[in-house]
Parts: structure tokens; sequence; C-alpha cells
């Protein structure tokens, strides 16, 4: 069962989140930049058979690649532990799980907003993101009792 909360635990773990998004994102963009390399560098080998082909770069670029993605599992990881639902690093887009009406659904937040102010059904996804109003912060609650 994974945690639920409060809009204000959720609204208090943001800049945990934040900062931990964004080095998961700058890890990924780590990891696509390196992955690309060894692309090219294996395509050169396709084309050419490996004439000037410089493998200590490719040899750099693989160890890049390797300790980005170890890097970014890390990232995940330590957002998945607080409880959050990585929806997508490219946006920069987290879900906290809460309970609404008893049923269970997400308070919705992506980078650059101010704060938690969006919730969605768990099947609705980014699209279906409604506004926080009096009758959602009347009947949500988390795991702890409020």
């Amino acid at each position: 069962m994974s945690k639920r909360f409060t809009l204000e635990e959720a609204q208090n773990l943001i800049p945990r989140v934040e900062s931990l998004l964004r080095q998961a994102m700058a890890l990924k963009s780590e990891y696509d930049e390196a992955e690309g390399a060894i692309q090219a560098f294996t395509q050169r080998v396709m084309l050419m058979g490996g004439i000037s082909v410089n493998r200590e770069r490719a040899i750099e670029a693989r160890n890049r690649r390797e300790s980005a993605a170890g890097q970014l599992r890390d990232a995940i990881q330590q957002l998945q532990e607080l409880g959050c639902v990585v929806k997508d690093l490219d946006t920069g887009l987290v879900d906290f799980p809460t309970l609404f009406h008893g049923v269970e659904v997400f308070l919705c937040w992506k980078l650059g907003e101010r704060a938690i102010e969006f919730w969605h059904g768990v099947e609705e996804g980014f699209r279906g993101r409604k506004a926080i109003d009096r009758d959602f912060l009347e009947h949500h609650k988390g795991d702890r009792a409020q």
C-alpha cells in the first residue's frame, strides 16, 4: 500500500521533491547525451569498420551513461521513498496519493508550479486535473487522522 498524503503534507515536501526532481532531470539529460554519443560511435563503426574511431571517447561516454543511470535510479528511488509517484521526468510531473471521499486519487504537481493546486483520478492522468476546491479540502485525507 502506498503512502497517502494530506494536501499540507504533500505541500511541505515540495522543496525536497523539487530538488530531487531537478537532479533527476539533469541526470536524465546527461544519460541521454551519453547515449547519443554511444549511438553515434556505433554508427561510425558500422559505416567505417572501426577506422579512425576514438575508442577512448566511446569508453568515456559509456562510463558517463552508466554513472548517470545509477545516480538517476538513486534520485528516483529517493522520490519514491518519500511516497511520490514520478509521472514524467521530461516535464517534471509528480503525483502524491491521497483519498477523496474514500477513493484513491492523486494530488498533482508539476515543476514550476508554486503550489499543489490540482488533483486527478488514478485513471485520469494529467489531462483530468481538477482544481482543488472546498469539497476536496474538506473530504480528502492522508494516512494520519486529521
